[in-house]
């Protein structure tokens, strides 16, 4: 399984390429952001690591170019404590995210979960069903979510997200389920990552629906689809 691992520091990059090479993965370094986007928008790999700070073009800016292209899964390294990054790279469609200095077995188990939930095989979902709430359609199988025939391009996190709202339409969504099926881990204290990726999907379906299919949050709680 081919990952790109997009950060300038060498001494980093070397030892967690030889971290996840152990673990079964075939790991690509590239140090710059330009080198990063022909790289990830080639079709080769699965997923990518991408640090924020590049000394070419700043990492914020490398997720813009390939999420105008692929879904690929993507998860940033930001500075510990920079929640502004985070949050910025999860609006602009990052899958995760994890501070530096990186622990390798952390990043790891973030990446393997990542993959877990992009993988179009999986059953975490419940089912090979379609799905429909008012004009909203979710193809499990396709992996299409659509609105009276518009596709609506969602991130694989957003569409997961989203497909865990309407199957359980009937009632309020734990911010504790969405991370643990929609992220794939635990939900970390003070962690804002379910919000944002609801935030993004909320913009996402008022552009074609208006207000007539929204998520609601219920304070403290969760969320739910109306």
């Amino acid at each position: 399984m081919n990952i790109l691992l997009i950060d300038d520091d060498v001494e980093l990059s070397q030892m967690l390429s030889e971290y996840l090479t152990n673990e079964g993965f075939n790991i690509k370094s590239v140090y710059l952001g330009k080198d990063a986007i022909d790289e990830a928008l080639s079709g080769k790999y699965r997923a990518a690591i991408l640090d924020v700070m590049l000394p070419d073009i700043n990492g914020i800016d490398v997720l813009k170019s390939i999420r105008q292209h692929s879904n690929m899964p993507v998860i940033m390294l930001t500075a510990k404590g920079d929640n502004i990054d985070r949050v910025l790279g999860l609006e602009l469609g990052a899958d995760d995210y994890i501070p530096k200095p990186c622990y390798p077995r952390e990043l790891l188990a973030r990446l393997r979960a990542v993959l877990r939930r992009f993988d179009e095989q999986t059953v975490e979902l419940g089912d090979d069903k379609k799905y429909h709430f008012n004009g909203l359609t979710l193809d499990i199988p396709q992996r299409l979510c659509t609105w009276n025939g518009q596709v609506i391009d969602l991130t694989s996190t957003e569409f997961n997200l989203l497909v865990l709202l309407v199957k359980n339409s009937e009632r309020v969504v734990t911010k504790e389920e969405l991370s643990e099926v929609g992220l794939g881990r635990t939900r970390e204290l003070y962690d804002r990552s379910v919000d944002v990726h609801i935030s993004n999907i909320r913009q996402k379906l008022y552009q074609v629906a208006q207000n007539d299919v929204t998520i609601e949050t219920i304070r403290a709680v969760g969320y739910r689809i109306r």
